[in-house]
């Protein structure tokens, strides 16, 4: 291989990345790097209308869904997998896609920058793809505020 072809094959790759990193920074722009650590957090909304953000879900890192209009946490088995939960037992739910099976579960803790609960209700919900839905079992605990494109979710003790 010629040097001007290393050099180009180079020029390419970090012009990707860099495509990469930008696209990811407009869809995804609450990474848990910038939320900080105190008792209130604000979330942009995405291009797509909805507030995602990565979480601490018993430590883990994990992406998901900010779901006001959710009663409770919704887990797909393949998190419920890597985060090692074991569940309670089943219950019939119904949902937006009609009936399913759900499997419910206690979350240790679940964090947003500095704003965390302990001993949430979840459900693994093996049809679920995609990321975690965070709702009311969670949300419920805080103050919750959106306006002009942020929700602002303040800790409340």
């Amino acid at each position: 291989m010629s040097r001007n072809t290393f050099i180009s094959i180079l020029v390419w790759l970090a012009l990707a990345g860099t495509i990469y990193y930008l696209a990811d920074s407009i869809q995804n722009p609450n990474k848990i790097y910038k939320l900080g650590n105190t008792s209130s957090v604000v979330l942009k909304r995405g291009l797509d209308g909805h507030y995602r953000t990565e979480a601490l879900i018993n430590g883990e890192k994990v992406n998901v869904l900010v779901d006001t209009g959710a009663t409770g946490v919704a887990i797909s088995q393949s998190v419920a997998d890597k985060l090692n939960l074991k569940s309670i037992n089943a219950v019939r739910t119904n949902t937006a896609n009609g009936e399913s099976i759900g499997y419910m579960v206690r979350l240790d803790s679940v964090q947003i920058g500095g704003v965390h609960a302990n001993n949430v209700a979840a459900m693994i919900a093996p049809g679920l793809d995609g990321d975690i839905l965070l709702g009311m079992s969670f949300l419920g605990r805080m103050d919750i505020r959106l306006y002009k494109g942020e929700m602002t979710i303040t800790q409340v003790d």
